[in-house]
């Protein structure tokens, strides 16, 4: 496989499709908006946006598997299998606020190797190939190099509903706001996975996360010079539904903040 040209295709596809996504959302009309489930939105460019990722992906590597947020999984134990979030950040999209991504990571035998974070609205292309590095449009990137969480910004999100680990999770947020110099709540993991790589961020966690929202992040932060573990300090932060990533220097004060390992 030609690693060169795929990464090109990559990218000129995520491009494609955010000129889309951005075009739509200059003139968003919210009666488009319908729900999977209670405070759970997608719209139509979710969808379409999907179609479009999800067919010429299947041309660059055919027989590959899929894991989309809005066409569901298909072939997953495929050699190669793409994971895709059409857009990252829907609640912002369809409220006007331009903090979004499209994110795509390609997997080879369940290995992530290749991740994308695309933030069309500014033309931010997040790369990253696994054992390569990575980079923000062509510039190699790396993590920040604050070395205490007091002097550190860290990010979270909040998960949709209110569950019955709502009180755990808030008392790990108090935890860690004592300690910190700054916090965010900005509705993109995939976008603050990427900040952390580039080291605008100095960490970010997160409960209930879905592997398209980690997967290509994850991978960005980690060949940025970043770590990324689950609540546990394990690798279980794609499928497990939590993670934690940091310039990989206040890690462990950031675990033990969160009351982690």
């Amino acid at each position: 496989m030609d690693h060169f040209q795929l990464d090109k295709d990559i990218q000129e596809l995520l491009r494609k499709v955010g000129k889309y996504v951005q075009d739509e959302f200059r003139h968003f009309d919210f009666k488009r908006v319908e729900y999977k489930a209670a405070h759970n939105p997608f719209t139509d460019v979710d969808v379409a946006a999907d179609k479009m990722l999800k067919q010429v992906c299947s041309q660059m590597i055919p027989g590959s598997g899929f894991i989309n947020e809005e066409l569901g999984s298909q072939d997953i134990d495929s050699e190669y299998r793409w994971i895709i979030d059409p857009i990252d950040g829907t609640v912002n999209f369809m409220h006007g606020i331009p903090h979004f991504c499209t994110c795509i990571a390609l997997q080879h035998h369940k290995e992530t190797v290749m991740g994308y974070v695309y933030q069309p609205v500014y033309d931010d292309m997040y790369v990253a190939m696994k054992g390569k590095g990575a980079s923000l449009n062509g510039e190699k990137i790396r993590t920040s190099k604050r070395e205490t969480l007091d002097t550190s910004i860290v990010a979270t999100g909040f998960p949709y509903g209110t569950p019955e680990w709502i009180d755990d999770f808030l008392g790990r947020v108090y935890g860690v706001i004592k300690k910190i110099q700054g916090f965010r709540r900005m509705g993109s993991a995939a976008l603050d996975l990427a900040y952390v790589a580039s080291g605008k961020l100095d960490a970010f966690f997160e409960y209930q996360l879905n592997p398209w929202d980690v997967a290509a992040g994850a991978l960005i932060v980690e060949e940025a010079g970043g770590k990324v573990t689950d609540f546990h300090g394990g690798d279980d932060y794609i499928f497990g539904g939590q993670v934690v990533s940091s310039n990989g220097i206040i890690h462990q004060e950031l675990m033990e903040a969160l009351g982690g390992k």
